[in-house]
């Protein structure tokens, strides 16, 4: 099954109290343009979720992205996976959040090249403490599509409660690189990253 990057940036970004995926970036641009540009360097197609028309209208305009408005309802991370496997059948998506700043080329190499042992397999990024299950590898194959789609008609909503019911392959990944930045303090963020 080919790979695909998909890239989540529908969030309602209620913590950060302003729309995260369009703060700028220490190394330029915004969030969701380093998101883009760093999925790029993978070279694989990316797709982009969004239910804001400005996150689709940045996208549209580079290349090699496909820009996919989001629906309602907008239910979470779960329901996000489920859309995309329906768009997506027979493909591994790599799932990536928006606001994840400090990621890294060489973390994205080490999940896609771990999740190329096992293809039919679940491999989720983690930090040392926990699973990050958004930045995840996930088989659009026809078992997982149908019970996620089950699972979804059932009412479930929780990535991690619908994890439950698979086995998965946790992926060690330098934590710094999966940081999750809900709060204004973006001075945090270093610059230093490590390159490929």
């Amino acid at each position: 099954m080919p790979l695909r990057c998909c890239l989540l940036s529908g969030g309602a970004s209620r913590r950060m109290g302003r729309d995260k995926a369009l703060l700028p970036h220490p190394e330029g641009g915004t969030w969701l343009e380093r998101s883009l540009g760093l999925l790029a360097q993978l070279e694989r197609p990316i797709t982009l979720l969004s239910r804001h028309p400005a996150h689709l209208e940045l996208a549209a305009a580079l290349p090699q992205i496909t820009p996919i408005a989001e629906p309602a309802p907008w239910e979470g991370p779960l329901l996000a996976l489920h859309r995309l496997m329906q768009r997506y059948p027979e493909q591994r998506l790599l799932l990536c959040p928006v606001d994840m700043p400090e990621l890294h080329l060489v973390a994205l190499q080490e999940l896609a090249a771990a999740a190329a042992q096992e293809p039919e397999g679940i491999h989720l990024a983690h930090d040392g403490l926990r699973l990050q299950p958004l930045l995840g590898v996930y088989p659009s194959s026809i078992p997982l599509r149908q019970h996620l789609a089950a699972s979804i008609d059932g009412g479930e909503r929780r990535l991690q409660s619908w994890l439950a019911a698979h086995p998965f392959n946790p992926v060690p990944l330098d934590p710094r690189a999966l940081r999750n930045v809900n709060c204004l303090n973006v001075n945090r963020l270093q610059r230093n990253q490590p390159s490929a």
